[in-house]
């Protein structure tokens, strides 16, 4: 599920929307076939007699559990997950049902930097440090897919944001929002699916 549009202000346009890096997904799905092998061992080394009855039903009911304890919270995360930058702001959400989100106006970033090591070089993933006026001075966020090419675009905003708040220079068109949206996909920072819904609104304003 993607970030809810009704949360956008009036005119705000919604530039990127990622969830963290597949790297976080890697721990359940080990877990997930831990458990499932576990369990797999375990009725073929009970007695064939017992894995109809109850100790057959605890083992599977044993699984149950450890996966709704160890791996759907953190699959729950991941999918509730959101870094988002507008026109207007950069957006940090997650949470189902407690809900944690924070914001950060554009106006007020003051630098965006992004650290990646080896490992994360070859995956494609990394940390933004973004550094903004305000009581809490810099913010970290982990696990960022292509967080160069994320950087980059922020500060292509941040650009664009001033230039709109002091009147200066020309908005750009639909047409290089679009090329700016494909440069995006051909680098993996947005999927295919999320540049054709942004291709299909760009278009709708040409």
């Amino acid at each position: 599920m993607g970030f809810p549009r009704r949360l956008l202000a009036e005119n705000e346009e919604l530039i990127l929307d990622l969830r963290p890096h597949w790297w976080q997904l890697v721990g359940p799905a080990l877990v997930t076939v831990l458990i499932v092998v576990a369990v797999a061992v375990a009725l073929l080394l009970m007695p064939s007699a017992d894995r109809s009855g109850v100790v057959g039903l605890a083992a599977g009911v044993a699984a149950v559990l450890l996966f709704l304890v160890l791996v759907l919270p953190r699959v729950v995360t991941w999918a509730t997950t959101h870094f988002v930058l507008t026109s207007d702001r950069l957006i940090y959400r997650h949470g189902l049902i407690a809900k944690y989100s924070k914001e950060i106006p554009l106006e007020r970033l003051n630098d965006v930097t992004f650290s990646q090591s080896f490992f994360e070089r070859l995956i494609g993933a990394g940390d933004l440090q973004i550094e903004s006026a305000g009581e809490h001075g810099q913010s970290t966020f982990q696990d960022i897919r292509r967080p160069e090419a994320v950087q980059l675009e922020i500060y292509r905003q941040m650009e664009a944001n001033q230039q709109r708040m002091t009147g200066g220079g020309r908005p750009p068109s639909a047409l290089e929002d679009l090329e700016r949206l494909a440069a995006l996909r051909d680098r993996g920072v947005i999927t295919e699916a999320e540049f054709q819904r942004k291709k299909q609104d760009l278009l709708g304003r040409m």
